[in-house]
Parts: C-alpha cells; structure tokens; sequence
C-alpha cells in the first residue's frame, strides 16, 4: 500500500471511528432525553458508521459546504451537556451556521445555548405519551407498526398498545408475527419479534402489543387492556365517512380517529405540513390524512405556487401497483384493475387532483390528473405538468426548489435529489414524503411551461405523513430546529 492510500485509510479509519461517537450519543439523546438528531432530515439513529458517513457525503454534495463528521459528532456533545427539552435538531442546519458564525462564538458549547436557547429548560415541552391502536394489519399496518416501535425512544410519543385483526386462528399469531419481522420491499425487521400465545399478543423490541379480533369496531372495550384515551388508526378503509369511522369512537377506550385514505363528506383530509392549521385538534375527532399521491403532490405544487403561480396543471401518477388489483386476470369491479397487475400497465382513476385542490383551495379548478399502475411492488412518480404565470429558468427553478427542500417550512416532506441515476427503487424507505428529480426538470423556451418530477415510497413516505399527522392530532410533538 503506498503511502498515499495508506493516509486515505487511516483517515477513513478516523471518520468510522468518530462516526461511532456520533451514533452513541444520538442513541442516548434519543433513549435517555427525548432529543432526535438528524442531518437534512435523515435519521443519525440506529444506522451503522459507514452509512453515518455516507449521509455526511450526502450533505456535502447538496449544500456544497464541507460539513464534516468531527464538526456534527462535537455539536452532538454540546447539546447532550446543555439542558434541553425534548427535540428534533437537525445537525445539517446546525453545522451550516457553526461553520458561517463561529468566530462570533468563544465555544461550540456558547453557541449551542445561544442558537437553540429556545429549547433549552427540561419544562419547556412536557409530554403526555399517546396510545395508539391499529385497526387493520396490512401493507399499511405493518409499515406504520415498524416505524411507531422504531419512533419510540423513551416512550414519550406515540406508544403502540394493540392491533386489530379481523379473526386469529391457530397458527395465525405466528403468521402476523412473520409477515411484521419479513417484507419483500423493506426488508428484515430490525429488532426483535415474539409472540405471546396465552395472551394472543406480539411483544416487539420490549413492547407488549395486544392482537385484538373484532369486526364491529363499536363493540370493542379496549379498556379491559389498560388502553385508554387512545388514537386509533384506521387502515382498513372500509369506512370512509363520518358516520362509519364514528363507530370506533363508540368503543371504550378511542377518542380520536385517523382515517390513512381519503375521507369522505365533511371529514377534513390533512396533509401535514400544509392545512393543519385548519384544523382544531381539540374539538375535531375524526381525521383523514388523504392518499400518497395527494401528499407527494401537494407539497411541491405548493411551493411553485408560491413563486410562480400555476395556471393550469396536470398531474400524470405513475404508481406501483397495489393490493387491490389482480396478481393474475380475474373479475374486478372496476376496469382495467382486473387484468394481471405484475403483467400490464393498467390505465386507472385518481382523485389526487380533486384531493389537492380541498388542500389547497388556491388551485381548485386548475388541476386535472390521471394514474397509471405499473409492475413495481413500490416507488412511485408523478409527473406534473405546469402552467405558470410567470416565466422561469431552469437554473431558478432548481435553485430555488433545492433551497425550499432544504431550509423551508415543507423540508420534512420534499427531498430533493441532485442524482443523474434516480430511479424509483432509490426511493424506498425514503423519510420524506417526496423527492424532487431536479436533474429531470424541463422548463419550456418561453419559460411558461414546466414539467417536474416527483418521486415518492407510496407506502412508507406516506407512512411517515400518518405519523407525523397523528403526533399533532394527540399533541406530542416535539419542539423543531430545522
């Protein structure tokens, strides 16, 4: 090895090593505080040292700033010795002001109690930890379950207490254990699974979640598990109005629902990060947090309206197909969806474009939108076709949506991606609920016309809309420093 390789590995060696510092204390911020760290919105928690780093390349490359893992692993230790409420603090925002401000500064630690002072006192953000049932054990279900076990830290949040199935027969219980631990597109369950046979329970990284059979939601008492006050989260939908999903507020136990589809008549469809502030969590009981699409969706036409002004805008859904549709060629009472899903792209309805315009109101009667399910088990696009008021570079629009991704109000929901490669399986398990393709924007010669690309993880991006919505509903959300 010559003497310049042997340098790059040594300091590779020294970046693995400091990177192990830095996911010890996330860990114990997370365990021990209630405090979550995160570089640009992607998780420091329970990963591995060379994906810390590779997250640190990440952050590099799209703020072309040299952010360094010795840079977040010393903020990391100023904030674990300063008194702070629990939080979400993302070093990526963090190490760009440290490294713009530091000379104003006497110590890293100076800095840290003056820039996130809002957050400093243990009683500044007091929370009331919130039970949650599952009510239906599908793709949803499953995905929401890992990542309410994976969330819950201290147990300060949202706390998983039951799921409820639609029977359990013998060997069932060994079944619904298998298909949470093994998924096809997600992988292995990172943790640990076992089931409790006399009880009829699954008890997941330490927690005892109570299996319930039931199909008459109001018949329920969950009390008689120690369940009380909870919210409920309803993957079923098998109701989508009020009067069905009011049912489960007649079972002991629920006070509030949340419906993961579209909600029908008056029931208000949130998408988080957008029109929330609509909405009274306190006088409202039931909820819906829309579709996938509508919350891929929404967020980026909301920044382009912001700065430009849509016109007119069509949105095309390129969607992986999904459980509903045929695996081979049978009846369904719809059409198209009845031919062999992994087999055909397949022509279908959509009612994002409608869904978008109850969210945001500005753009109702601008939008039209399509969908086509296509032979991906998940990872969706959508396509967006603009109009636009004003006229735009390609250059300003880049800059512009990175920046928003990056900095603005929505950077929990919009990623954007500066990669000449994306295609839609770099998308799963993606945080966010979308991901900008800049490289594969198109903007018209007269500047008018704009195509952009929205990549989106129809079930776990969603996923993570649904808890983030619920966390408001039961009013658990932490203190934010994105």
């Amino acid at each position: 090895m010559t003497n310049q390789n042997q340098t790059e590995f040594q300091n590779w060696i020294e970046k693995e090593k400091a990177a192990l510092q830095l996911i010890t204390t996330v860990g114990q911020l997370s365990f021990e505080r209630s405090i979550e760290l995160m570089l640009f919105r992607r998780p420091l928690f329970d990963i591995g040292s060379s994906e810390a780093l590779a997250i640190h390349q990440y952050a590099r490359d799209i703020t072309e700033k040299d952010i360094s893992v010795y840079e977040t692993l010393e903020l990391a230790k100023a904030i674990k010795t300063s008194n702070l409420a629990p939080s979400r603090i993302d070093l990526g925002i963090l190490t760009l002001k440290w490294i713009e401000q530091h000379q104003r500064y006497t110590s890293i630690h100076d800095f840290i109690t003056k820039e996130l002072a809002k957050h400093i006192g243990s009683n500044k953000a007091k929370l009331t930890p919130k039970d949650v049932i599952l009510f239906g054990f599908g793709r949803i279900g499953r995905v929401l379950a890992r990542e309410i076990i994976s969330q819950t830290g201290k147990g300060e949040q949202l706390r998983l207490r039951a799921i409820v199935v639609r029977g359990l027969q013998d060997g069932d219980l060994q079944k619904r254990a298998d298909l949470f631990k093994y998924d096809s597109i997600y992988k292995d369950f990172k943790g640990t699974v076992s089931i409790n046979r006399e009880k009829k329970a699954l008890i997941i990284n330490g927690q005892f979640i109570q299996l319930i059979t039931g199909t008459e939601s109001e018949t329920i008492d969950y009390t008689q598990y120690g369940i009380d006050n909870a919210l409920l989260i309803d993957n079923t939908g098998a109701f989508r109005d009020r009067e069905g999903l009011g049912k489960h507020l007649r079972a002991k136990g629920v006070s509030k629902v949340l419906l993961t589809a579209p909600g029908k008549d008056d029931i208000p469809n949130i998408v988080a990060g957008i029109n929330e502030h609509q909405i009274d969590f306190k006088k409202e009981s039931v909820f819906s947090c829309a579709s996938c699409t509508t919350n891929a969706v929404a967020p980026v036409l909301l920044m382009i309206n912001k700065h430009f002004m849509i016109k007119k805008a069509h949105i095309e859904t390129i969607h992986a197909y999904t459980n509903d549709q045929n695996l081979l060629d049978n009846f369904h009472k719809k059409e198209r969806r009845g031919r062999a899903a992994a087999s055909n792209l397949v022509i279908t309805e959509t009612g994002s474009a409608k869904a978008i315009s109850k969210v945001i109101p500005t753009l109702n009667g601008k939008l039209t939108g399509n969908a086509v399910r296509v032979p991906v088990p998940s990872g969706s696009l959508a396509i967006l076709h603009l109009q636009l008021s004003k006229s735009v570079v390609k250059e300003t629009i880049e800059s512009i949506l990175k920046t928003e991704a990056l900095f603005g109000p929505l950077s929990e929901q919009v990623d954007y991606s500066i990669s000449r490669e994306q295609v839609s399986s770099d998308v799963i398990g993606n945080n966010h609920t979308c991901v900008i393709d800049g490289p594969a924007t198109i903007v018209s010669d007269d500047g008018k016309t704009l195509v952009i690309y929205v990549w989106y993880d129809n079930e776990y991006g969603y996923c993570r809309q649904v808890i983030r919505l619920a966390k408001k509903i039961a009013e658990v959300v932490r203190l934010t420093y994105y």
